[in-house]
């Protein structure tokens, strides 16, 4: 593992300048270290030093005890935070590019929501050209992201048009069991078999929560709903009922312009679950395969086989089900061109209305990152070459991107995407990464967000993880989002 010592005169961006590094050097170990403090334990291959000046910063790569290569950029003295910062990345990048040999698909940025900026340009006026031109020229990102990143905004663009979606909320509901925990899983999922006992009592917390919830909101326009988790269709039929029921009689669901439910894991599906989302105003399930390949199935622990997810697909649509998205991972285990090349080619003869393709992003909390040394022997490839295929692929089933969004530690530095049929994009996907409206959240780990300000500020209100903890301090729970409701509906009142 290459360690790199991290060194600012100042302490100031030091994330950016670490995010860069580790997009540049995937797996690396950086020690950070400000002037005047301590310095942190070596030997290190590499030591990255940045200054910064009133008017220009300094960068340079010390490598074998000499400096290897060393770039500075002069700028007119500004307080705009915002350009000082993209010059420090722009110098940052050209010196990691040099160093490296390689170009960053998505260049400099570093953020998880890089179609915020070509949709914000898109509301001032500015042309695709103007837009293109701007990403390449000071984010240095690469013809086929800009490319995305703008086809992207303008269809998120179309789907916000005509609804003023700051006057009302969206509604995500987590369901935390799963039939077992994928290789590759950050999420708060609980085995079924070790705490299906505590369902009832999760469920009556829940419901509680959303009780709360839909009190506090009163009469404003409920516009989305999303049941996730976990994978919400291992609650039993009649428990699915229960909870179904209680959100028609709660909210009111049948205004709502979506109700998503993700059906997740094939191996939870039954023709008796199927007929009850069918029986309540549920727009659209999802049904993820991750992949068509077997073996990988098997490696990463999804416990259900290729045949399952076929069978699941097809009674769903036997049942009526027009809106059926299906959830791909490209860099998986073992998987390379050709693998994911037949996983495409069973997605063309499925024909599923939207396709949502992950980059695989190895977070700490995963059992694939915290074992990692007992998968040393099998390779994590993505490519350009592959993220083009599932593009090609969703563009043959009449698809286009929609919702696009990125994460640390992403297989190949790519992006996640969400493609989709006309009139089958996922509203709620776009309501939450462009943060264009709140979204209350119940359930473990569920994370209100709060829009303020037309959406220029956003707070958060969390629910703990663990199902135990959620069930004991549920009244907890609801006074960290009362609060935070207040000032919202304030906020809302207030503004122009």
């Amino acid at each position: 593992m290459l360690k790199i010592r991290l060194w600012f005169n100042i302490r100031d961006y030091e994330y950016d300048v670490y995010s860069l590094i580790r997009a540049f050097y995937p797996g690396c170990s950086i020690s950070m270290q400000a002037e005047g403090e301590e310095e942190p334990e070596g030997p290190f291959d590499q030591t990255h030093r940045v200054w910064y000046g009133e008017r220009a910063i300094r960068y340079a790569v010390e490598q074998r005890g000499k400096t290897e290569l060393e770039k500075k950029t002069e700028f007119p003295d500004t307080s705009d935070r915002t350009e000082y910062k993209n010059h420090l990345k722009r110098l940052v990048y050209r010196v990691l590019a040099e160093l490296t040999g390689q170009q960053l698909p998505w260049g400099d940025l570093t953020g998880i929501r890089p179609v915020k900026i070509p949709l914000h340009l898109l509301e001032q006026g500015k042309s695709n050209g103007e837009i293109a031109g701007y990403l390449r020229d000071t984010y240095y990102v690469s013809r086929e992201k800009t490319a995305l990143a703008i086809a992207t905004a303008n269809r998120e663009r179309a789907l916000l048009a005509g609804t003023d979606w700051l006057s009302g909320y969206s509604l995500y509901i987590g369901v935390p069991f799963c039939p077992s925990i994928c290789l590759y899983c950050s999420f708060g999922s609980h085995p079924l078999k070790q705490w299906g006992h505590l369902m009832e009592p999760y469920l009556e917390a829940l419901k509680k929560e959303l009780a709360f919830i839909a009190e506090q909101m009163g009469d404003r326009p409920l516009h989305t709903i999303y049941m996730g988790g976990g994978t919400p269709t291992t609650l039993p039929a009649e428990q699915m009922e229960e909870l179904l029921q209680f959100l028609a009689d709660t909210f009111p669901v049948e205004t709502a312009k979506e109700f998503t439910v993700e059906a997740g894991r094939p191996d939870t599906i039954t023709e008796e679950k199927l007929a009850v989302l069918k029986a309540y105003p549920v727009s659209r399930i999802s049904i993820n395969p991750q992949t068509m390949n077997q073996k990988t199935l098997d490696l990463i622990g999804r416990k259900h086989t290729v045949e399952d997810t076929e069978k699941a697909y097809r009674l769903a649509r036997r049942l009526g089900f027009d809106n059926i998205n299906m959830d791909l991972i490209v860099g998986l285990p073992g998987e390379g061109r050709e693998e994911v090349a037949h996983t495409l080619e069973e997605m063309k003869r499925f024909h599923p209305d939207s396709l949502t393709v992950h980059s695989l992003a190895l977070k700490r909390a995963t059992r694939l990152n915290l074992f990692k040394d007992q998968y040393a022997e099998i390779s994590f490839e993505n490519s350009q070459e592959i993220m083009g295929m599932t593009q090609q692929c969703a563009a043959e089933l009449g698809m286009g991107p929609y919702y696009l969004y990125r994460q640390k530690n992403m297989a190949g530095n790519f992006e996640n995407v969400g493609y989709a049929a006309e009139n089958r994009a996922g509203l709620y996907n776009v309501l939450i990464m462009e943060e264009k409206q709140s979204i209350m959240a119940a359930g473990p780990g569920a994370s209100t967000k709060f829009v303020f300000e037309n959406g220029t500020r956003i707070e958060r209100a969390e629910n703990v993880k663990d199902l135990k903890q959620y069930i004991e301090r549920i009244d907890e729970m609801l006074e960290r989002k009362r609060e935070g409701i207040r000032r919202y509906l304030k906020d809302s009142r207030t503004a122009p």
